[in-house]
């Protein structure tokens, strides 16, 4: 990830503080450098970033980070949506940048 990027680096360590506590609705997406999809995905995850105000978006290595387990993450990529620390949405796979954001509107 480049340093001028909208989207946090999520891990098990801050993940408390950035995910469950956050203020606004959290899109994370879980991803693993071998993956192929996931770096298809991770453009569009950066366009979200900057084009949505009121979502916080990240990224959470798998191969580093265990959080993903506890909640099921059995494909990559993954993206799951938080909201006052709670799950409440999740897609695997590329979807669109316009799937992504009518998921996301139902949580704003």
């Amino acid at each position: 990830m480049s340093a001028n990027s909208n989207v946090l680096e999520l891990t098990d360590a801050n993940w408390e503080e950035l995910v469950m506590k956050s203020e606004k609705p959290v899109v994370v997406d879980y991803w693993a450098t071998w993956c192929g999809p996931c770096k298809m995905l991770s453009p569009i995850v950066e366009e979200l970033a900057k084009e949505m105000d009121g979502v916080a978006f990240g990224k959470m290595d798998v191969q580093k980070n265990t959080t993903g387990t506890k909640y099921g993450v059995a494909a990559l990529p993954t993206l799951m949506v938080f909201k006052g620390g709670q799950k409440v949405d999740s897609m695997t796979g590329v979807p669109t940048k316009a799937k992504i954001k009518e998921a996301l509107a139902k949580h704003l």
